[in-house]
């Protein structure tokens, strides 16, 4: 059972790269506009999405590190794709750790997510 949740979390994320790789080379092409002032609630939502943890390491080091890029070299209109796959992440990831059986999982789900990430992100020249 834990194989099947750890194939189905490894292909969730890797749909979530490529649909936030094909989302990023639209926005690319767009027009720059200016993002929209976000909400106080948004941003209290956002500063409470990044004070969870996982409980693995390895997942809350990824979670730490792509947050910041997106953050510091994404451009504003691009940063939707990329909270939104985050936040999926975060969501599965916090519920298979909950589980002792899937918990075990996570280290290698979230490696591959690392280096996925690293690629689809290598064009805003973040550092890992």
């Amino acid at each position: 059972m834990s194989k099947s949740i750890f194939l189905i979390g490894a292909l969730m994320c890797a749909m979530l790269l490529i649909g936030c790789s094909k989302s990023e080379s639209t926005n690319r092409e767009a027009a720059p506009t200016s993002a929209p002032a976000a909400s106080p609630a948004a941003s209290k939502a956002t500063t409470t999405a990044s004070a969870e943890k996982i409980g693995v390491p390895e997942c809350d080091a990824f979670i730490t590190s792509y947050e910041a890029c997106v953050k510091d070299k994404v451009p504003a209109q691009a940063q939707a794709a990329f909270n939104s796959s985050l936040a999926t992440w975060r969501k599965s990831w916090h519920d298979l750790a909950a589980n002792p059986q899937t918990k075990a999982t996570l280290t290698t789900v979230c490696k591959q997510t690392l280096d996925q990430a690293k690629q689809s992100l290598k064009a805003y020249n973040c550092t890992w």
